[in-house]
């Protein structure tokens, strides 16, 4: 990984600029980025498709209220950062089946006391919805080992699945005879239905059969009839592979194959909401197929879905719906989006709406976030370099954008920063590498020449008839 200070400002100098950051009413048109399935964690050196969507447990913070709970206490930053637990497939699935996972930090005396962790050995706890423990994994050399905490937890599942469904058979030999007793069995049931979808689905039929059915809303998150439970025994092992190769595909800009292979993993599992994020933010940010993306995500919505794969779903749609016109709609995704989990992303692009709406304090705050969440992207550190441009900060902006100019990805926001220092020049050479070699499709060109017309941070070159020959396609451009 990159160091740091080569990339202009250290962390904690870039976010003490910010503080003070008020600039003018901005909007920043396409530069909150996406694709990559909205949120790719860096483990190491190389990019991994799989992110577990811990909650961090610090001092006074409370314990999740989920059935069951992994508590991981690792024993300091660097391995809670690095560690495999961070990008492990069976713990992302079991947390779309309502397991939590909770990150406990040493300071958390309290948690570490209650389930008698160890202060010098990280270890990881599975706990009930009452908090007493339900089995452990110890640290073994000082590291954890990931495929013994699934295989624990895939276990205490299946044990208590297998309970359940001697629940469900007897509810269904006394649906005839026993009313009362049969209904108390289905609810049981039905109350657990976030473990286990499938059998929640047939205690809702048992329910309804004795005129006791269950909330519509409650059904659709269960997913259609044919959906398998998410898959948390590691049967389905081809699915990550195929996520890799199409993760490599897309950061290569080979997007159709990048297409064929999450459309692959999601048939080869359509219960991995993974497979599908990854596909739908391609359609949203990579080709620009709103239509199939919006799709892509309502399907995420309507089924079991990790943390992570449904913020990114909300924050999709949040933005598709912005570009509609519906603003109030869409800002209500981002804020759903950011309650289901936090996202670099969605702070990014709440930044971007707030300053739209001349709110530049709401937004800095936002921004601020987002770097917060993840100080080591780069991509994060342009788009705050933009803001510190605009605000006045330009000899920090440049700083940044000099030591990232290679960033393909960012290069919308690049030449925000250099419009903003007055290099005219580097701003066009990087909008036109924006639009014809980092975007591959007409439909996004379109839209991000658009959003570019509109955007403050371009303002001093709206006029410009190299600017306007550039941005053509935005004549041609309606909101979806």
């Amino acid at each position: 990984m990159m160091s740091l200070r080569r990339l202009g400002l250290a962390p904690a100098a870039l976010l003490a600029l910010l503080a003070s950051v008020s600039p003018a009413a901005a909007t920043c048109g396409g530069g909150g980025g996406g694709g990559a399935g909205g949120a790719v964690p860096n483990v190491g050196a190389e990019p991994t498709v799989y992110r577990v969507a811990w909650t961090v447990l610090g001092p006074g913070a409370e314990r999740p209220k989920t059935p069951m709970t992994v508590y991981w206490f690792p024993t300091s930053p660097d391995e809670a950062r690095t560690s495999p637990l961070q990008t492990s497939r069976g713990l992302s699935l079991a947390s779309s089946r309502c397991v939590g996972m909770a990150l406990v930090t040493p300071e958390n005396t309290v948690v570490h006391e209650a389930l008698k962790a160890p202060a010098a050995e990280p270890v990881a706890i599975l706990a009930g919805g009452d908090g007493a423990e339900i089995g452990r994994v110890a640290a073994k050399d000082g590291r954890l080992d990931t495929g013994a905490l699934e295989k624990l937890l895939a276990s205490k599942l299946d044990e208590r699945e297998d309970a359940l469904k001697a629940v469900l058979q007897e509810a269904d030999q006394k649906a005839a005879t026993d009313k009362a007793g049969a209904i108390a069995d289905y609810t049981r049931v039905w109350e657990e239905r976030c473990l286990f979808p499938g059998l929640g689905r047939k205690a809702a039929k048992g329910l309804t059969k004795l005129g006791q059915k269950p909330a519509e809303t409650s059904l659709l998150l269960l997913g259609p009839e044919t959906l398998a439970d998410p898959d948390v025994r590691g049967v389905h092992t081809e699915v990550a592979g195929l996520l890799r190769q199409g993760l490599d595909a897309e950061i290569a800009a080979r997007y159709l194959d990048a297409e064929r292979l999450y459309a692959q993993a999601a048939a080869a599992d359509p219960a991995d909401a993974t497979a599908l994020r990854f596909l739908g933010e391609l359609y949203r940010h990579q080709t620009g197929d709103w239509t199939k993306a919006r799709a892509v995500f309502e399907r995420v919505l309507a089924m079991p879905a990790d943390p992570v794969a449904r913020a990114v779903a909300q924050h999709g749609l949040g933005k598709m719906t912005i570009h509609s016109g519906r603003f109030a709609d869409g800002l209500a995704l981002f804020e759903r989006s950011v309650e289901t989990y936090p996202l670099p992303i969605t702070y990014r692009n709440l930044a971007v709406y707030w300053f739209s709406e001349r709110q530049a304090e709401k937004a800095a705050g936002f921004m601020r976030q987002a770097l917060a969440l993840d100080p080591d992207d780069r991509y994060n550190r342009i788009f705050a370099a933009v803001y510190l441009a605009a605000s006045g900060h330009k000899e920090e902006a440049a700083k940044i954008a000099h030591a990232n100019q290679d960033v393909l990805e960012a290069s919308y926001n690049l030449a925000a920063v250099w419009a903003q220092v007055g290099d005219r020049k580097k701003a066009m050479e990087l909008l036109r590498r924006h639009f014809y070699e980092y975007e591959r499709f007409d439909a996004v060109r379109a839209m991000e020449m658009k959003e570019a017309r509109d955007d403050y941070m371009f303002a001093s070159l709206h006029q410009d008839p190299e600017f306007i020959e550039l941005t053509r396609l935005a004549d041609g451009h309606r909101m979806e």
